[in-house]
């Protein structure tokens, strides 16, 4: 496998503009970049010589790379998504590869003093002696997830090119939106066809995860009441202080920046309005189904806590569950799947490293669709930020990866 042609891939790929758009949930994609790279990527799969290309009108492309055994076992399914995150600037991407990197700062852009501190991402010394491609300091990279896009179509290029490797019927999808929660929306799991599937979007080598968050994005409305300031003493209700009052409540120490492993959290990520009203954007996390119900009935106890002081209709509390803990399904008779991950690591020379993952992915909501999905590494780390990162032997060992998996998973028990 040549390691030169995957960081060419990848580096190709992340010319794409394809950041995803939160707000816009009237059409799918919700940015017509990701649409123009779907197009191209069709294109390519083609090219390489994978068969039943196809490409949706909402920019879901599905593929198939047929068996090349006689043995009627599973279909294993390959999924990346081809949107990168709108958390940070991801147009006009200009990676720069540091060679036989030394373990020390970076300077990614002079112009702008720009500078990858070991200090705060002291995680990227154990790369010293690798090749590691870093931003300019402007944009995020795009690892998250064209890495995994990146892995995926090599090892279906490698299998293709070496017809002695043998292997089953293998299905691979590239989504968009997977950035806003949305992806699984116009995921035809039916029409995929696999027996099970593994999401390549996870961070750094050997990283393997099937347990998630519980997720909601809840919406907080405060309703004020506007009075000209000079009259306003007992008839104003400022929204934007209801607000802040609302956010004062929240358990202080449960917040992204302060919690880690399976610790749950409240975020308040987005607040816009003024006296007369005011929304509140949050995520509610927790692994535990008990906690995460604690969690969203607290809200709705600070909101009628705030309704009895200021007046009923204050606040409103509009409740969206996102996705949940895949681990219910995937625990639930589908370990193999877990197990044939960690042993086809192993024969890529990776070590497994189990954790949670403190997000979510596509499989977590494929996963309560009948279709067990576990994580997989791209290798990629910092992800959604500009000190984004990717050391190039890692998405080699996540690209080897896949090619073991697709050289043992034919040989799994397929279900009744």
């Amino acid at each position: 496998m040549n390691t030169e042609a995957l960081i060419q891939r990848f580096l190709h790929y992340v010319s794409f503009d394809t950041q995803s758009d939160e707000e816009n949930d009237q059409v799918c994609p919700s940015t017509p970049g990701q649409l123009v790279f779907a197009q191209a990527l069709a294109q390519e799969l083609t090219r390489i010589g994978m068969q039943e290309v196809e490409l949706d009108a909402n920019g879901y492309i599905m593929a198939t790379l047929p068996a090349n055994v006689a043995e009627d076992g599973p279909v294993v399914g390959l999924i990346a998504h081809m949107d990168t995150s709108p958390d940070a600037p991801g147009k006009d991407v200009h990676p720069q590869i540091v060679r036989n990197y030394d373990g020390g700062d970076v300077v990614l852009n002079v112009e702008k003093n720009i500078v990858f501190s070991t200090a705060a991402f002291p995680e990227v010394t154990q790369y010293a002696g690798q090749d590691v491609i870093f931003t300019d300091g402007t944009t995020l990279l795009g690892a998250d997830d064209k890495a995994g896009v990146t892995a995926i179509v090599s090892a279906m290029e490698e299998l293709i090119q070496h017809p002695e490797i043998k292997h089953g019927k293998i299905r691979v999808a590239f989504t968009p939106d997977e950035e806003t929660g949305r992806s699984p929306l116009h995921f035809d799991v039916d029409r995929f066809g696999a027996d099970f599937a593994f999401t390549v979007d996870g961070g750094e080598l050997g990283g393997l995860e099937y347990e998630n968050f519980n997720a909601e994005n809840p919406v907080v409305t405060f309703c004020g009441r506007s009075v000209h300031t000079g009259d306003a003493k007992g008839k104003m209700i400022n929204a934007l202080s209801v607000a802040s009052e609302w956010q004062q409540m929240l358990p202080a120490g449960e917040k992204p920046e302060y919690t880690e492993g399976r610790e749950g959290f409240f975020h308040v990520y987005k607040i816009e309005g003024d006296v007369e009203k005011c929304t509140m954007h949050m995520l509610v996390r927790d692994h535990d189904w008990a906690r995460f119900d604690a969690r969203k009935a607290l809200l709705d106890q600070i909101a009628a806590f705030l309704n009895q002081k200021y007046g009923a209709g204050t606040v409103t509390v509009t409740h969206h569950d996102v996705y949940f803990n895949m681990l219910e399904k995937i625990a639930d008779g589908h370990m193999d799947v877990v197990d044939l991950a960690k042993t086809a690591m192993k024969a890529a020379g990776v070590t497994p490293v189990v954790s949670p993952i403190r997000g979510g992915t596509d499989g977590a909501q494929l996963s309560f669709r009948g279709l067990p999905c576990p994580n997989l590494f791209t290798g990629g780390a910092n992800f959604h930020g500009r000190f984004e990162y990717l050391p190039t032997a890692s998405l080699r060992k996540a690209c080897e990866t896949v090619v073991e998996i697709a050289k043992r998973a034919y040989r799994l028990k397929k279900e009744a």
